[in-house]
């Protein structure tokens, strides 16, 4: 169990940095208002169109990378155990 939870807090933390690097430089309008959630540039170039698509990619990576080593691989060892208990 301790090896999942480590590998789902690598997921969150590299990713989530990642997220909020790039969340940093492209959503942040200014250091008064919202940061890290504004609203994507008007008009972005190619490598901050990539560099958006990358950001996005992160944040649901860190979510559903943690979430599967945290909640889904547990669960689905305790069913197994379950089912080969049940047919024992």
């Amino acid at each position: 169990m301790a090896d999942e939870f480590v590998k789902g807090l690598g997921i969150l933390m590299t990713a989530g940095l990642g997220w909020m690097i790039v969340a940093g430089w492209y959503l942040t309008p200014s250091f008064e208002g919202t940061q890290l959630l504004g609203e994507w540039p008007e008009n972005p170039d190619l490598y901050a169109q990539i560099a958006l698509a990358i950001g996005d990619g992160l944040f649901w990576f860190a979510i559903l990378g943690t979430l599967t080593f945290w909640i889904v691989i547990p669960a689905g060892r305790k069913v197994r155990e379950e089912l080969d208990q049940r047919s024992a």
